[in-house]
């Protein structure tokens, strides 16, 4: 809420456990992304934040790179909720709603959400220009299920 002050007597901060590792703040640095996650053809996948970078037990956070004129392999995340804020291009994530496939086109600053187990993937249609996206997962590693079709048998 924009204006809103800031009360800290309001806060009930929840305790650090000083036996953890994350236990402090870890700084990635964009030049120290980790490609070593899951992966799926067509697409680049970059870890940030993770249980394996910085210890994260509930979250991963990284991002996503689609040459131009790419699409993605078809798949899913499992038990991962996905957010996904457009930084750069004008990619479209694509799924299969039961009768037909849908195709939704986005631009930098938009956010996707692909809820857990949604079969879908992304294509840069853009000839010249790739696609960057930020994404946000519920799960501390990326889980990636890559599949052979969008839509069910």
């Amino acid at each position: 809420m924009a204006g809103d002050a800031f009360h800290p007597d309001l806060v009930d901060p929840a305790p650090v456990d000083a036996g953890r590792t994350s236990a402090k703040v870890h700084h990635v640095r964009a030049a120290d992304l980790d490609a070593g996650t899951a992966q799926t053809d067509g697409m680049s996948r970059f870890a940030a934040i993770s249980g394996r970078t910085v210890g994260s037990d509930k979250l991963w956070m990284g991002e996503t790179h689609v040459a131009p004129a790419m699409a993605s392999g078809n798949h899913h995340h499992g038990e991962s909720e996905t957010a996904i804020f457009v930084r750069k291009g004008h990619p479209e994530f694509v799924y299969h709603d039961g009768e037909r496939e849908v195709r939704i086109a986005t631009e930098p600053g938009d956010y996707i959400f692909v809820p857990p187990f949604l079969p879908h993937r992304e294509e840069n249609p853009d000839p010249n220009e790739p696609a960057e996206v930020v994404i946000a997962r519920t799960t501390q590693e990326a889980i990636v299920v890559n599949l052979d079709r969008l839509s069910p048998l």
